[in-house]
Formats: structure tokens, sequence, C-alpha cells
């Protein structure tokens, strides 16, 4: 039989209070367990004495006997200082995920078309001031003729 130290939650709707429990690793999380080794209240300050209450010989005996800790019971235990817990590496845990990236690609699609847009807009707005100064540059004594509207100004 595998035996597994883990939290078995009580406390009402939002208001968790566990057990820290040593267990058959296949009976159910709330069910029969063989022997409580302390409690964790996660509503109290993480400062607070009260929050996390060990047994400590007990549970040295557990782990000297085979038992095996759950990941948070194995915080709360290099907490206490009774079992040093190796740091996990996670590199993709920053990673976004998949939906998330399809939406910063459409993103930066829409970004790159609406600066060619831009400058597109820019090019043409520069061509035509730029085709007048060459014309009067190939004709410099000639002069734009003017045109006059026929119509008077309509007077209110």
């Amino acid at each position: 039989m595998s035996v597994a130290i883990r939290l078995s939650r009580g406390g009402a709707k939002k208001r968790p209070y566990y057990r820290i429990v040593v267990t058959n690793s296949r009976s159910p999380r709330d069910g029969k367990y063989l022997e409580q080794l302390g409690t964790y209240n996660p509503v109290l300050a993480k400062d607070d004495e009260n929050r996390v209450k060990l047994v400590e010989d007990r549970v040295r005996y557990w782990l000297g006997v085979g038992a095996q800790p759950t990941d948070r019971v194995a915080r709360l235990l290099d907490k206490a200082g009774i079992k040093e817990r190796p740091a996990s590496n996670n590199p993709n845990k920053a990673e976004p995920g998949k939906k998330a990236k399809e939406r910063a690609e459409d993103k930066a699609a829409k970004a790159a078309e609406a600066e060619e847009a831009a400058a597109a807009a820019a090019a043409a707005a520069q061509a035509p001031s730029a085709e007048a100064p060459a014309e009067g540059a190939e004709n410099p004594g000639a002069e734009e003729p003017r045109v006059e509207s026929s119509e008077a100004p309509a007077e209110g």
C-alpha cells in the first residue's frame, strides 16, 4: 500500500480548512485516513502562527517509512524546516497559451497593415508636391494661367 501525506478539506463554502493527514493514496480526498498530522488554515495571514500546525515527530516518522507528500504539503514541510523541497523549474510557465498567441499574431498583423497603409498615404500625399517643383524647374519663366469664375459671389 502506498501512503501519502496530503490535505483533507473541511470547513464551509469559501472558508477552507484542511487537515494534514496520512492516507492510502487511492482513498478519496476527504475519506478515511490513517492519522492526522496537523492542520492548515489558508484563511489566516501568512505570518500567523496558527496557519500551519504540525506534529513534527509523527511527520518525520511517516516520511521515514516512505510516505510521499503532495506538492502543497511538501511546500508546508519545507517552510516548517522538516523536509527540504527541491526547487522546480518550469520554463514554459510564463509563456502565453495558444489563443493568446493567436490574438497577439492577429494584432501584430493588423498593426503591420495599418503601418503600410499610413506609409502609402504619406507617399501619395508627397507625390503631387514632389511633381509640382519638377514641372516648375523645367519652365522657370512660365506662369500658370489664372482661371476665373464667371459666376458672381452670391449675396445673401
